[in-house]
């Protein structure tokens, strides 16, 4: 680990402002092929509206520093996320900020994967409607529910709630099954941290935090590794497995972010955007970010 990598005169930003540190980082990072970053823009999405959307949702991570619960701070950071003109910037990556900036705001116990597994494992039916109430601020890409869970499919919003009340279904329920995989379904990258401790989020931001350089370009490389190691679950939804397999296996081959430059353009003209991935990268970062990483 280098010098400048973790200082002990680096600045002591609450939780909920190192979340948002973590998105805007996150998309200033480039390039992370396929996805917008400070010098790629998609078709529907610009770089400002995801700027705009990480300074929307500081209110509901303030609310979950400040100990309200995952799913009432969820929903709030999603509403606030969505108060720009592109829509749906950054669902995912508050799904994994919510319980983190929960479990960093516990005094007593540095962030670490226990720590917010219980927050995870905590959560109540109420957390699960606030959740589903949050698919009403944005449209989000989900793959379709398993066979005879219409009644909870997350689209229907708030619609699905007196379902989730009467079967008494949290939200680490939700995420479990979301996780689940079962014959050709292959369950959600993001459920799975949630259900698993963040196994994922928490070994890229070691690696963050043993980089050198400056943290956008660290960010980049992890997203990098990130995708080289598992097919990105938005990649899946939208364009199939054997696309999804193509992704992963060329990110692996890919050795710099010089090399990944060419690869970025590439992505964005075909309409394939590794989203998933960078929900875990801006999860990374938030974490490298708490464990003292300068900027």
């Amino acid at each position: 680990m280098t010098d400048a990598a973790v200082t002990a005169d680096a600045p002591q930003r609450g939780p909920a402002a190192n979340a948002e540190l973590a998105l805007l980082l996150e998309v200033a990072g480039t390039p992370k092929p396929g996805n917008v970053d400070r010098a790629r823009d998609l078709a529907d999405l610009r770089f400002e509206h995801f700027l705009a959307g990480a300074v929307g949702a500081r209110p509901g991570l303030e609310r979950a520093a400040g100990g309200a619960p995952v799913g009432e701070a969820f929903e709030a950071a999603v509403a606030g996320m969505s108060e720009q003109s592109g829509g749906n910037t950054q669902f995912g990556c508050l799904l994994l900020l919510t319980p983190l900036v929960r479990a960093a705001a516990v005094d007593d116990r540095a962030l670490a994967p226990d720590g917010v597994a219980a927050v995870c494992e905590a959560t109540a039916v109420d957390d699960a409607a606030g959740f589903y109430r949050a698919f009403e601020h944005v449209d989000v890409a989900v793959a379709d529910p398993p066979e005879g869970m219409d009644a909870l499919d997350v689209r229907r919003g708030a619609d699905a709630v007196p379902a989730l009340r009467e079967r008494e279904v949290t939200l680490f329920d939700v995420m479990r099954e979301s996780a689940s995989t079962d014959g050709d379904r292959d369950g959600d990258a993001n459920a799975r941290e949630w259900v698993e401790g963040f196994p994922r989020t928490f070994r890229a931001a070691e690696s963050i935090v043993d980089d050198d350089g400056p943290i956008v370009d660290r960010a980049a490389r992890a997203f990098l590794d990130l995708l080289g190691e598992a097919e990105d679950t938005l990649v899946r939804t939208q364009h199939g497995p054997d696309v999804a397999r193509e992704v992963r296996e060329r990110a692996a081959r890919t050795d710099s972010l010089e090399e990944a430059d060419a690869w970025a353009d590439e992505l964005v003209e075909r309409g394939i955007n590794p989203g998933t991935t960078a929900d875990v990268t801006a999860a990374a970062l938030f974490v490298a970010l708490e464990r003292g990483v300068s900027v």
